[in-house]
C-alpha cells in the first residue's frame, strides 16, 4: 500500500486515516436520504433513485472502510493532516453522484458543484439555475450549510475518539479557537449555535418576504456564507430592499469568529467591539463601500442615483468581504459597469476574506490584523532606544501575546496565499485573455466566495475546471494541510 511509505506511516496511523474516512463516508451517506423526502414533498419523484443509489454506494463504501481497518490509538499531526486533505475530495466525490445519476450535469461538472458547495465557494455549472428543481437546489443548499460548519466538525460531534485525534482534526480544518477546554464539548457549542442562527435567518427570510422553501435555501447558502443561488440573478431576482438587508445580516453572522458569537451569546457584548477582528471587518466595510459607492455614482450607468449606487455597494461589498458570493448585480453588469475600481475593491476584500473560525474563507481579518500591528511594531523598534520593550498583544476574544513565531507563519500564509493565487492566475489565462476578470474570479475561487463575472462556466475548458477545484479545496483546508500533502508526495515520488 502506497500510505505505509508515504512518509514513514505506520500501519496503525493509515488504519485510522481510512477508519474515520469510513466513519465520514458514513455519515455523508445517510444525509443523502434527506432530500428523497423534498423529492416526495415536490413530486419530483424522478430524483428519488439517484439520491438512494448515491446514498447506498456511500454507506457501502463507508461500512467496509469502517469495518474493516479499526481505528487503533492516536494520530499523528502529519497523518491527520493528510486525512483532511483526502476527506475533502472523497467527500466531493460521492456527493457529486446525485447531480451525475440524475442526468443533470457532467462527473466531472457534478464534482465542481459539490467541492464548491461543500467548501462554500458558490460557482455552479448548472447553465440555467431557474429551471434547477427543488430537489437539487435542497441538496446544493443543504451542501453549503454542511461545509459552512465543516465535514469534520460535524462528524467530531458525535465521533467516539482519543481526545487527542480530536483535537489535531478539529484544527486540520483550519479552526483554531476553544469555545471550552474540551474540543468536542467545542463543537458541540458551534453546531448548536449554527443550528439557531440557522432558524434565525430562515425567519428573517420569511418576514422579509421570500417563500418558506426560498427561505431555507437562502438561510442555508447565506449563513455558510456558500452563496449558491436559486435564480440566475441570483438575490437580485427578488428586487427586495429587506430581503437585502435580511441576507447582508445573515452574511456577518456566518463571517463572525464563532468564539465571538459564543462570547457575545454569554452576555459579553462589550467584546464584539473590543476585538481586532470587528475593527479590522467595520474599517474595510466603511473604506470598501465608500470606495465603490462613489465610483459607481461618478458612471453613468445607475443615472448618478446615489442611493441606488450605495445600495448596491453595500450588498456586494458585504457580500465580497464575508466570501458569500449573492449577488444583485448580474455577472454581466460586475465585468462591465464595475470595471475598474468596483472589480478593483470586490477582489481586494474577497483575497482579506472573513473572520477566523467562521463560516468563511480568504486570509482572514485576523491575520490582517496580526500583519498590520506586526508592521507597527516593527516601525516602533525603528524609533525607540535599543533595548525598548515593545508589547506585542492583541485583543481577540482575550488579550493574546503574538509570538516572534506566530508573525513569521502569519507571513508565510499570506506569500503562499499569493504564490497560489498568481499560479493559478498565469494557467487561467491561456485560456482567457481578459486579466481583470481572472483576478476577480480567481480570487473568488481561492478565497470561495463565488462573486461571478461569468467567466466560469459548464463550457470551460477542463484545465480550468480543475485549476478552479483546486482552488476552491486549498482555500477551505488554508493552505498548510494542502501543502504538507503535496510535499509528502513529491518527496516520496523522489526517493523511488
Amino acid at each position: 500500500m502506497i500510505l505505509y511509505s508515504i512518509n514513514k506511516l505506520t500501519k496503525k496511523e493509515v488504519y485510522s486515516i481510512f477508519h474515520y474516512t469510513g466513519y465520514i463516508s458514513l455519515l455523508l451517506g445517510f444525509l443523502m436520504l434527506i432530500p428523497v423526502l423534498v423529492a416526495l414533498i415536490y413530486g419530483e419523484t424522478h430524483y428519488i433513485m439517484p439520491f438512494i443509489y448515491s446514498a447506498v454506494l456511500s454507506i457501502a463504501f463507508g461500512f467496509v472502510f469502517y469495518r474493516v481497518f479499526k481505528s487503533k490509538g492516536e494520530m499523528s499531526l502529519k497523518s491527520v493532516m493528510i486525512f483532511a486533505t483526502g476527506i475533502w475530495l472523497i467527500g466531493s466525490a460521492l456527493a457529486a453522484l446525485p447531480f451525475y445519476f440524475s442526468g443533470d450535469l457532467s462527473y466531472l461538472d457534478g464534482y465542481f458543484e459539490a467541492m464548491s458547495g461543500f467548501t462554500t465557494t458558490g460557482f455552479t455549472m448548472y447553465t440555467n439555475l431557474d429551471a434547477v428543481t427543488h430537489t437539487m437546489d435542497f441538496w446544493r443548499g443543504f451542501m453549503q450549510w454542511l461545509g459552512g460548519i465543516g465535514i469534520i466538525v460535524m462528524a467530531l460531534t458525535i465521533l467516539s475518539s482519543p481526545s487527542v485525534n480530536i483535537m489535531r482534526m478539529y484544527s486540520a480544518e483550519g479552526r483554531e479557537e476553544r469555545l471550552v477546554p474540551s474540543i468536542k464539548h467545542t463543537t458541540r457549542i458551534i453546531l448548536y449555535i449554527y443550528i439557531g442562527y440557522t432558524i434565525i435567518s430562515i425567519a428573517l427570510f420569511k418576514l422579509a418576504g421570500m417563500p418558506v422553501f426560498d427561505s431555507i435555501f437562502y438561510a442555508f447558502s447565506a449563513l455558510s456564507t456558500g452563496g449558491f443561488g436559486m435564480q440566475n440573478a441570483s438575490l437580485g431576482f427578488y428586487n427586495s430592499i429587506w430581503i437585502e438587508i435580511a441576507a447582508i445580516i445573515v452574511m456577518i453572522i456566518g463571517a463572525t469568529n464563532f468564539a465571538l458569537h459564543y462570547t457575545i451569546i454569554k452576555g459579553n457584548w462589550k467584546e464584539y467591539f473590543k476585538d481586532i477582528e470587528t475593527k479590522v471587518a467595520w474599517f474595510l466595510l466603511i473604506v470598501g463601500i465608500f470606495l465603490v459607492t462613489v465610483f459607481l455614482y461618478n458612471t453613468s450607468y445607475y443615472g448618478h442615483n446615489f442611493l441606488l449606487s450605495l445600495r448596491y455597494s453595500i450588498f456586494q461589498v458585504v457580500s465580497a468581504l464575508t466570501t458569500t458570493g449573492l449577488q444583485t448585480v448580474p455577472p454581466n453588469e460586475i465585468t462591465v459597469q464595475w470595471e475598474g475600481m468596483g472589480i478593483f475593491v470586490l477582489t481586494i476584500l474577497m483575497i482579506i476574506g472573513a473572520g477566523a473560525c467562521s463560516t468563511g474563507g480568504g486570509i482572514k481579518w485576523l491575520r490582517i490584523g496580526i500583519l498590520v500591528k506586526g508592521m507597527w511594531w516593527q516601525v516602533k523598534s525603528l524609533l525607540l532606544p535599543k533595548g525598548a520593550i515593545i508589547p506585542q498583544k492583541i485583543h481577540h476574544v482575550n488579550d493574546v501575546k503574538i509570538s516572534e513565531k506566530l508573525l513569521k507563519l502569519t507571513g508565510l500564509f499570506v506569500f503562499s496565499y499569493f504564490a497560489i493565487y498568481l499560479i493559478s492566475v498565469i494557467i487561467v489565462l491561456f485560456y482567457y485573455q481578459n486579466v481583470p476578470q481572472v483576478m476577480f474570479e480567481v480570487a473568488s475561487a481561492l478565497s470561495n466566495v463565488g462573486l461571478g463575472s461569468g467567466l466560469m462556466t459548464a463550457t470551460s475548458p477542463v484545465v480550468t475546471k480543475i485549476v478552479f477545484i483546486a482552488d476552491f479545496w486549498i482555500g477551505r483546508l488554508e493552505i498548510w494541510p494542502i501543502l504538507l500533502f503535496i510535499a509528502i508526495i513529491i518527496q516520496n515520488t523522489i526517493r523511488k
